[in-house]
């Protein structure tokens, strides 16, 4: 499955995407530097209706939100694996916790860990097609 979208179409594009892919708990998101992957997943957690302050994890590594589910809080966790040299240091950092909790995740940088997903986790790449436009792919 594919999207291509400008930025100002990001809010459409994070509603198609969730469209189809509601009800997975784990997205690995990869891409290279300043493709968006922050920018989609801040889409997402705005479509979702995180009410919390969005922002990257590259230093914390796991933010954690509250989204309303059915008219349940529940968490959903954005983690960013960019500055983890290995997968060992991701188990010490709690981050296979987490992708293992049956919650919802949204993670940046899988490569720098791979092994710590689950193997139902949504692959997510972000690419830049143009200045202005992204194209998402996803494989399973």
């Amino acid at each position: 499955m594919e999207w291509v979208f400008s930025l100002d179409e990001i809010q459409q594009a994070a509603a198609d995407f969730w469209k189809t892919w509601k009800g997975k708990p784990v997205f690995a998101f990869s891409g290279e530097m300043g493709a968006g992957k922050t920018t989609f997943i801040h889409a997402l957690c705005r479509l979702l209706g995180v009410k919390d302050a969005i922002s990257s994890p590259t230093f914390s590594l796991i933010n954690e939100y509250q989204y309303d589910c059915e008219g349940t809080k529940r968490p959903l966790f954005h983690i960013d694996l960019y500055r983890i040299k290995d997968e060992e240091e991701a188990i010490r950092a709690g981050m296979e916790d987490v992708l293992h909790s049956g919650h919802l995740c949204f993670a940046e940088w899988p490569e720098k860990a791979p092994g710590i997903f689950p193997p139902d986790k949504v692959n997510v790449l972000i690419q830049i097609v143009e200045n202005n436009k992204r194209r998402i792919s996803v494989q399973v």
